[in-house]
């Protein structure tokens, strides 16, 4: 899995950020509120934008709750889709027919 960090884009603004994960043809998965806004990011629009916000978001936390998300879900469902990951739920938002 990679990160900001590792893709040399720590410390770029979001649209940037955004910008380059479309590029790829990546799933971004962000605690950062300001990819919540689904006029900007509505499902189908993209490739694929998970928003996790856990009550206390340490980095151990986020990555167990991360992988059992993407244990116990078929993850190829969720191209395409906002995905919104909480301590207790996930759901998923997908294009409108």
């Amino acid at each position: 899995m990679d990160n900001v960090r590792l893709e040399g884009l720590a410390g770029q603004s979001d649209p940037d950020i955004w910008r380059a994960v479309q590029q790829d043809g990546r799933f971004l998965i962000t605690q950062d509120l300001d990819f919540s806004d689904n006029r900007w990011f509505a499902p189908g629009t993209h490739h694929g934008l998970m928003l996790v916000r856990l009550r206390v978001p340490g980095r151990r936390a986020l990555a167990t709750r991360i992988a059992e998300a993407f244990r116990s879900t078929d993850v190829d469902s969720w191209a395409r889709c906002f995905v919104l990951l909480t301590d207790s739920k996930l759901r998923v938002h997908r294009a409108s027919s």
